[in-house]
């Protein structure tokens, strides 16, 4: 018996089509295998695609698994806003919360009706802080990316931060050299190898701009994605790390910025990030985004 499995490609973070962040997204996945998975998250060729699977308890509404073109991955930002929001088209439902696992654990999504659309609020998963990357890897992180010493924000860490799916975060001083950069992608995978981190997160602080705190790139080449869009999984855990630094004013209580991202390839999008905070330590990451259809289809099997 043939069965039809429903295909999207959503845009992230964005209201404009072929802008953001592109995921793909199989909305009824029961009955593929992870090999199966692996193929169609190949030869849609995004950094991530997310395969809805039905829950077969009371804990969770959804199982969403999230492959790259080359591996299986515990979470994703921008394809979990992505997975949502046509779920929420394709049930036509309303503001609330649903729960979906993940290889972060089960969380909780947010589903927020407004104006005959959808914005979707992702909690990520628990705040690890990992290593602070030592002087001989950062010179070879330094190399592998193009940049000098001094391009490095000072009194800012260069450290392995997590809210599902680790991050390497990497200050620098300005806007110019971030969307000139140009990184040697063979050398950053096989720095992943050493530190045990895939993804290189750098990003500038803008304190001109009232609306928009930073700015950035993600690199991820050892696991397929030499540079992607606008990441969930990067600026989540940066807030955390900001807070935690003590790099950032906050009212004890919470700390919000927004974060525009991919605008060196140009795929320009914006993450709104909050981060909730107890005795002066971050304790949880919420982060959330628009999200348009740019197309669909379907793959019969």
């Amino acid at each position: 018996m043939i069965k039809k499995y429903h295909l999207y490609q959503i845009d992230s973070f964005t209201k404009e089509k072929f802008a953001g962040n592109p995921a793909g997204v199989i909305t009824n996945a029961d009955g593929l295998t992870p090999d199966e998975m692996q193929k169609i998250a190949r030869e849609l060729n995004n950094s991530e695609t997310a395969f809805i699977l039905s829950s077969n308890n009371n804990e969770y509404d959804v199982h969403i698994r999230f492959f790259t073109p080359t591996n299986e991955v515990p979470i994703c930002g921008h394809a979990t806003i992505a997975a949502h929001y046509v779920r929420a088209i394709e049930n036509k439902l309303v503001t609330s919360r649903v729960y979906h696992k993940t290889g972060a654990g089960i969380l909780p999504v947010d589903i927020v009706k407004e104006n005959d659309d959808y914005k979707i609020i992702m909690t990520q998963g628990k705040i690890e802080f990992g290593s602070v990357i030592d002087e001989i890897n950062i010179k070879n992180l330094i190399l592998a990316l193009n940049i000098s010493s001094k391009d490095l924000l000072k009194d800012y860490p260069i450290q392995i931060v997590s809210t599902g799916h680790s991050k390497v975060m990497i200050g620098i001083k300005n806007i110019e050299t971030l969307n000139k950069m140009k990184p040697n992608y063979d050398a950053l995978s096989k720095l992943s190898n050493d530190i045990k981190c895939n993804g290189y997160y750098v990003f500038t602080v803008n304190s001109q701009d009232t609306d928009i705190l930073i700015h950035g790139r993600m690199f991820a080449p050892a696991i397929g994605i030499n540079e992607d869009p606008v990441t969930g999984n990067a600026n989540g855990p940066l807030g955390a790390y900001l807070v935690h630094h003590k790099l950032v004013n906050h009212n004890n209580s919470s700390f919000r910025f927004k974060a525009k991202q991919g605008e060196a390839i140009n795929r320009p999008g914006i993450i709104d990030v909050e981060v909730k905070i107890a005795n002066k330590e971050p304790v949880e990451v919420k982060i959330s985004g628009n999200a348009i259809i740019a197309f669909k289809s379907e793959i019969t099997r």
